[in-house]
């Protein structure tokens, strides 16, 4: 049975890709900050095992590699989900809250990659796919470090792809329009119906849209497809 680490599997769009994966054969792996009372529920349904890790601290990052690692002995996927939003204008933006949000959205990525890189170039493969945004895309007034954040793992995905298709390593990104999760639930209702009327589709995404995207990234039907950013977003930026 293939294992794939998904960081921030508690809730939204990384529960979600706990779920996918599990109907797919795939046993699932998940850490979050905090233990949640939705955990043991999504592990009991889907057979996971969970860790609680903050995957901006290097050092439990490593503790979580080492621990997953004693029970499954290899990571054959990695979707880096967990991240922050900030929103309010860039000058009330304190350096404490910058640095913060950078370590959520982007160190971490860095960190789980560097630990999980030595197991696929082992195993001869793998597959990574990062968790951006459309506003990494194209920015978002209000959102200048989360857009800037979310710009760099678009950035580092892309280069990552090339330093490790050699070794036959994958690395995609996804990035998600206006979905149904806890992160856009402050929207007032004149800035969602603004946002629906601007998707194509006429609808706000799902945190399933987005797991579906992710296992498909992780499957032999993407086997040619590395360095992508694959938009999960209704249309929004066509």
């Amino acid at each position: 049975m293939k294992t794939v680490l998904i960081t921030g599997g508690s809730r939204g769009i990384g529960a979600a890709c706990v779920r996918a994966f599990a109907r797919a054969g795939w046993l699932p792996l998940t850490c979050a900050r905090h233990e949640t009372d939705l955990i043991p529920v999504l592990c009991r349904e889907t057979g996971a095992l969970f860790t609680p890790c903050d995957v901006s601290r290097s050092d439990e990052v490593t503790r979580m590699f080492a621990y997953f690692l004693k029970k499954v002995h290899r990571v054959d996927a990695l979707v880096l989900n967990a991240g922050q939003a900030w929103k309010g204008l860039i000058q009330d933006m304190t350096e404490e809250e910058f640095d913060a949000l950078y370590a959520a959205d982007l160190k971490s990525a860095f960190l789980c990659v560097r630990e999980a890189l030595p197991g696929m170039i082992s195993a001869g493969g793998g597959s990574i796919v990062t968790v951006s945004s459309m506003w990494g895309q194209t920015g978002a007034s209000c959102e200048t470090a989360y857009s800037a954040f979310k710009a760099g793992l678009i950035g580092f995905t892309r280069a990552l792809s090339k330093e490790c298709g050699p070794s036959g390593i994958r690395v995609n990104c996804i990035a998600p329009g206006l979905i149904d999760t806890g992160m856009n639930r402050d929207l007032t209702n004149v800035d969602r119906e603004e946002l629906i009327s601007s998707t194509p589709l006429g609808r706000i995404g799902t945190p399933e849209d987005c797991a579906a995207a992710a296992l498909f990234l992780c499957s032999p039907g993407s086997s040619f497809i590395t360095g992508q950013v694959l938009g999960v977003n209704g249309g929004f930026l066509i």
